[in-house]
């Protein structure tokens, strides 16, 4: 399969991820929100202020049924994709489906700059901790099912990539 596709929360790693994965194996690397920004001309922040998490969710849809698509790719999805069911079973259909995962304090410290992750942002009238611990507890089925999950707390983009080579060659052994 040519397709890495890279979900989990915010903060986990996806995109850093994403990218030395897609350099290690000559792939096309893929944000699916920076392909969103593109697509609409203006930031994420700016559209779930002007138009609402429902549009923004509707384009982010549209746009993942599009980079399936492709080949020799890989993807890294918002934390709040697969949220939606039609987008997970597309994800998991379409390519390797790979989870990353943190805790939560390594989340907190990942995503203390505000104002570029909306979601998050909205939710921290309560605190930032309470509104990660929510967002997790809220999306945990979501998270769940993938070909593969890695935690990313503690070790390095690069580490995290490693263990998701190895895991792909694996499946490509038994396949052989």
């Amino acid at each position: 399969m040519n397709r890495i596709i890279l979900m989990g929360f915010m903060g986990t790693g996806k995109s850093t991820t994403g990218r030395i994965l897609a350099q290690k194996l000559g792939y096309e690397f893929l944000d699916l929100d920076k392909v969103v920004e593109e697509a609409e001309q203006r930031s994420i922040p700016d559209i779930f202020e002007k138009e609402g998490e429902a549009y923004f969710r509707q384009k982010e849809k549209e746009l993942a049924r599009a980079v399936c698509q492709r080949d020799n790719v890989v993807i890294a999805v918002g934390g709040g994709t697969v949220v939606d069911p039609e987008n997970k079973e597309l994800l998991l259909c379409a390519g390797k489906l790979i989870a990353l995962y943190a805790d939560v304090d390594t989340i907190l410290e990942r995503t203390r700059t505000e104002g570029a992750r909306p979601v998050l942002d909205k939710a921290s009238e309560t605190g930032r901790r309470e509104a990660i611990e929510h967002l997790l507890r809220e999306r945990r089925d979501a998270y769940r099912g993938a070909h593969f999950s890695i935690d990313t707390s503690h070790i390095s983009p690069q580490e995290v990539a490693d263990g998701i080579l190895r895991f792909i060659k694996a499946g490509a052994e038994k396949h052989a």
